[in-house]
């Protein structure tokens, strides 16, 4: 049995990490992959994880392939699942018509405000003009989204109007996102601590993984610009089990009914990203798909097979899975490259000193070539370790980072102190 996975992040790697632990799968292929990925799986770099058209080819030509996964938001939201389905294989992911959930902000926070899910207030413009006016009268500090896809990057916090003005600007006049910011959403500004909780749905049950913490700035102590990650960890250590138990009840089960409403079955990964404050717990997001870099340590905890919680979920068969975790933390630590999310220089050699054996470096944006990983992205390692305690696992990540070096290697050093 074969199974491809699209994609080629520090996610992708994970999926095929935890994906690989099945002994029934004889062969992992990989489109495009990364230089980590090569070493578990056969990659094709050559080929776009947006190129529908030649994965289906792909697939065709590979008759042993049981399932395709299909990890990122692009993808997703091009159709690439409708795609392989409409064409008799098994595909693993959201449809195009359930990936607007992330493809769409706009989208989302309509469902939200018409069933009654907690979420900010907001407004939404199709043009700049009008947008500025709002922002006259405006409280801040007040954030302001790009409709799109923007890889994680299409959110601002401003903390006054001129910032606002600027981040109006970006998105929409100087088109920093390209289409993704024909529209943009005025939201207003939640104060609390985040948390995300991903749950495998198939339309029918929505079953939360354990929770986890993303750290988004670039910088230590949440300086600096946005970013698709900078580390994460599992499990919270602030979400408590009535606010799971509030959020199952208030988003999480209306969100999959809100989408049943709609003529859409969800079936995949709903990444939900919360703010809990003394207003209770609200969206501030929605992805169609596992977050990254929250999917390295959640999966390094997960004790299910996660190919047999795929194809429950293509078959909406996911109310036989009892979810089991490893009761230990895990944490990760995401390397970049220095000048991330702007501009920075790719082709380093990495040079890795000897990771424990109980630590996974996860390769983001790494290419192998001749035995030989070199820097590929902007995100190019999570190295990611378990420990008994937050604490210890902590100490094991940043322990291991250290035996990790390239030129200009960037990295934040307070993951997880929070």
């Amino acid at each position: 049995m074969e199974v491809l996975v699209i994609g080629g992040g520090g996610r992708e790697h994970a999926i095929c990490y935890s994906l690989k632990k099945n002994k029934d799968i004889s062969k992992i292929y990989c489109i495009p992959g990364n230089g980590g990925i090569s070493d578990i799986a056969e990659c094709y770099p050559e080929i776009k994880a947006t190129d529908l058209e030649q994965i289906l080819q792909f697939v065709k030509d590979h008759k042993d392939i049981a399932m395709t996964v299909v990890a990122p938001d692009d993808p997703l939201a091009l159709g690439l699942v409708d795609l392989l389905t409409e064409n008799g294989f098994r595909a693993f992911g959201p449809t195009k018509a359930a990936a607007q959930i992330e493809a769409s902000k706009v989208f989302s926070k309509q469902l939200m405000k018409k069933y009654n899910i907690p979420t900010a207030e907001y407004e939404v413009f199709d043009d700049a003009k009008s947008a500025k006016e709002y922002l006259k009268n405006a409280s801040y500090p007040i954030v302001i989204k790009a409709d799109g896809l923007a890889l994680g990057k299409g959110v601002y916090i401003c903390p006054d109007k001129k910032s606002a003005i600027a981040a109006v600007n970006d998105i929409m006049l100087d088109q920093k996102f390209g289409k993704s910011g024909n529209q943009i959403v005025v939201e207003e500004f939640l104060v609390g601590y985040e948390v995300s909780v991903l749950a495998f749905c198939d339309g029918k049950t929505i079953i939360p993984m354990e929770t986890s913490q993303d750290h988004k700035r670039a910088l230590d102590n949440d300086q600096g610009l946005n970013t698709g990650g900078m580390g994460a960890f599992s499990p919270s250590q602030r979400f408590t089990e009535a606010e799971m138990k509030k959020a199952y009840d208030d988003i999480f089960l209306p969100t999959m009914n809100a989408l049943n409403s709609e003529g859409i079955t969800f079936k995949g990964i709903i990444y939900f990203g919360l703010m809990v404050s003394d207003k209770g717990v609200k969206v501030l997001e929605y992805n169609a798909r596992f977050g990254d870099p929250e999917t390295q340590p959640i999966l390094m905890r997960l004790e299910n097979d996660l190919y047999e919680i795929f194809n429950l979920i293509i078959d909406q068969k996911l109310s036989q899975v009892k979810l089991k975790w490893k009761d230990q933390q895990s944490l990760c630590v995401v390397i970049a490259s220095g000048g991330y999310p702007e501009s920075y220089e790719k082709g380093y050699e990495i040079c890795f000193g000897d990771i424990d054996e109980d630590c996974v470096v996860f390769h983001a944006g790494t290419k192998k070539v001749d035995g030989k990983y070199y820097t590929n992205g902007g995100r190019v390692l999570g190295v990611t370790c378990m420990g008994n305690t937050l604490a210890e696992a902590r100490e094991k990540a940043y322990n291991n980072v250290q035996k990790i070096s390239f030129t200009n290697m960037h990295y934040r050093k307070d993951i997880g102190v929070k």
